[in-house]
C-alpha cells in the first residue's frame, strides 16, 4: 500500500507523457499499446530504483545535465508542434485525423512516447531517486512488495487513463475541444521545457563553480 500510495503521487501530476496517453486516447490511436509501453518503462525504472541504481543520477552530474538538456529540447519542440496545431486548428477533430490521410504511423506514436518517457528527467528522479532512496532502505522481502505496489499503480493509472479518454472522445474528439487541447499542452511543455532549461542553467554554474 506504501508503494501504491506513493506511486500514484509521483504519476498522478501531470506531465508529458499522461498527456500523451490522453491524447492517443482521444484519437483512439494505439492508446493501449502507448499505455503499455508506458507502464513496461516504468517498471524498468522502478526495478533499477530499488534494487540498486538510486544513486545514478546524483552520481553523474554530466548524465543528469545532458538528459537534462535533450528533454528541454524535446519538449520545447513538442510544445511548438501543439502550439501550431492550436493556431492553425490542423489535426483538430476526428474527421481531419483519420479521413485526411493525417493518421500518424504507428512506428512514430511509439517514438514520441519513448523520447517522452526517457527523455524527461523528471521520470528518473521519481523513480530512481524518490522510489529507489525510500524502497532501497526496506527488507529484501518487503522491498519486492514495495516495488509491487509502485508498478501497481502505474498499471492502474496508464490504463484509466487510456481508456477513460477513449471514452470520452466523442466530446474531447470535437474540432473546437481539440484546439483547446493543444493550447494546453503546448502550453505544459513550453513550462516544463522553461523548468529544465533553468534546472540545466543552475546545474552549469554550480559545476563551474
Amino acid at each position: 500500500m506504501q508503494g501504491f500510495a506513493l506511486g500514484m503521487a509521483t504519476i498522478v501530476p501531470l506531465g508529458p507523457q499522461n498527456i500523451l496517453v490522453m491524447n492517443q486516447g482521444i484519437r483512439g490511436q494505439y492508446h493501449l499499446l502507448i499505455a503499455t509501453l508506458c507502464l513496461l518503462s516504468d517498471m524498468v525504472l522502478i526495478m533499477a530504483g530499488v534494487f540498486g541504481s538510486s544513486a545514478l543520477l546524483s552520481r553523474s552530474e554530466v548524465l543528469l545535465q545532458a538528459v537534462t538538456l535533450a528533454g528541454a529540447a524535446f519538449l520545447a519542440a513538442y510544445g511548438f508542434c501543439a502550439l501550431r496545431s492550436a493556431w492553425s486548428g490542423a489535426g483538430t477533430g476526428g474527421t481531419s485525423v483519420q479521413g485526411a490521410g493525417l493518421r500518424p504511423s504507428r512506428r512514430r506514436i511509439v517514438i514520441t512516447m519513448l523520447a517522452v518517457t526517457w527523455l524527461n528527467p523528471h521520470v528518473y528522479l521519481d523513480t530512481l531517486v524518490v522510489l529507489g532512496s525510500i524502497g532501497g532502505q526496506l527488507e529484501p522481502l518487503a522491498r519486492r512488495w514495495f516495488a509491487g505496489g509502485t508498478m501497481g499503480a502505474s498499471l492502474v493509472w496508464f490504463y484509466g487513463l487510456a481508456v477513460l479518454s477513449a471514452r470520452l472522445a466523442p466530446w474531447l474528439n470535437r474540432s473546437r475541444v481539440q484546439r483547446w487541447i493543444h493550447l494546453f499542452v503546448g502550453v505544459v511543455m513550453w513550462l516544463v521545457a522553461l523548468q529544465l532549461a533553468r534546472r540545466a542553467w543552475n546545474m552549469f554554474f554550480a559545476a563551474a563553480a
